[in-house]
């Protein structure tokens, strides 16, 4: 069985990378930009940071914001029609995994009209045609959405979100610049860094995990582990590393999936409107300790990248416990909610668990579970 691995044509890192947006723009031939960005990132002018540079290259562009926090089929449904009649031939999205995967689901309906009702994009769709290219400005350390083969749209008409895997969506170009994420707030910056690290620790013990993948995850845990609590204090270091970070644990769980962290905190951001980092962030030590029978030595590795001291002097049950505590511990010092209590309604498990089993997540998973294991493990949290 060959191993795949899709990445960015072309990526950009560092403080001021932004100005490379457009060299980019003008050295592929682009004429005009449908630029992606939700409304709270233009009200505090933090997409003006790249309209500026595409003001300043002359480079015609056209804004779209019709997008929520957890995008709906509505949000791209507008989207569609308005790239449409923009006579744009290129997409800039700016902000976080709302902004990056309504323009990935914009330009993959372009490019391939007959999933224009975006339902059938669910899971792994059959399209045939590469999206509308997209140069993705990340404004978040989380989602990683710039360099990964995926997107999650909510289906408002049945309460769920919906994973779509496609190697056609993946952008063109990602231009991660830290000074982009110097305006998130404590919250966000926390939320957000707690996913990247639920990036890491799913794709690492992952079914699909192989010698490559590895390689991004632990270093990517062990980025995260360093420089999370620097980022939530908006220090220069905090946010260069943790932008590092995330993309890292992008690389990685991009090719090889994830696990039912993320298929239980898809249900709670689609019945709740949970932001998806809290809700994955209150979630990973719980399944970190149902996966473990499941997982080999892998949590001595993990508790080692996480900086615990010692670790390979530790029996394996006590490594394993060492790495859970170390990532409860992050998670506490950055602030997150400790269980889903103010979260989830109890007459509500059933459904969200119904939801998380049928999640594209799930098969991915160490452990092999099931709806009565899957909604005990809600229950757990409340």
């Amino acid at each position: 069985m060959a191993n795949r691995f899709v990445l960015n044509e072309t990526g950009y890192h560092g403080k001021g990378a932004i100005a490379e947006i457009a060299t980019e723009v003008k050295g592929r031939g682009f004429q005009k930009c449908f630029v992606c960005s939700d409304p709270d990132l233009l009200k505090f002018g933090v997409t003006a940071k790249v309209t500026d540079i595409l003001d300043g290259a002359k480079i015609d562009y056209e804004i779209y914001s019709n997008i929520k926090a957890n995008p709906t089929v509505a949000n791209v449904k507008a989207g569609v029609e308005a790239f449409k009649k923009s006579g744009a031939d290129c997409i800039v999205a700016i902000g976080g995994g709302s902004s990056m995967d309504t323009a990935k689901a914009i330009g993959i309906i372009i490019t391939n009209p007959e999933f224009e009702d975006v339902v059938s994009l669910e899971g792994v769709a059959p399209t045939k045609n590469k999206c509308v290219p997209i140069i993705a400005v990340p404004t978040t350390a989380g989602t990683a959405a710039e360099v990964t083969i995926n997107y999650v749209i909510t289906d408002t008409e049945k309460n769920r979100k919906m994973v779509c895997v496609d190697v056609h969506d993946i952008p063109v170009v990602a231009v991660v610049d830290p000074d982009m994420m110097a305006s998130m707030p404590k919250g966000l910056t926390a939320a957000t860094g707690m996913d990247a690290l639920t990036h890491a620790i799913e794709g690492y013990i992952t079914k699909g995990a192989w010698e490559m993948s590895d390689m991004f995850h632990l270093k990517a845990i062990e980025l995260i582990a360093k420089h999370l609590r620097g980022a939530v204090a908006n220090t220069p270091e905090g946010r260069e590393g943790m932008a590092l970070g995330q993309y890292i644990a992008g690389m990685g769980f991009s090719n090889v999936g994830l696990g039912i962290v993320h298929s239980m905190a898809h249900p709670l951001g689609a019945l709740y409107d949970t932001p998806h980092g809290v809700a994955n962030a209150i979630i990973l030590p719980t399944v970190m300790e149902y996966n473990a029978p499941a997982t080999g030595d892998k949590y001595r590795d993990i508790a080692r990248a996480m900086g615990v001291e010692g670790v390979d002097k530790l029996s394996l049950e006590d490594a394993r416990r060492a790495a859970i505590d170390a990532v409860k511990q992050l998670a506490h010092d950055v602030g997150i909610p400790e269980n889903l209590k103010e979260i989830v309604k109890p007459e509500d498990v059933d459904f969200l668990a119904e939801s998380a089993y049928a999640d594209a997540c799930r098969p991915g998973n160490p452990r092999e579970t099931s709806v009565a294991e899957i909604a005990a493990l809600y229950r757990s949290l409340m």
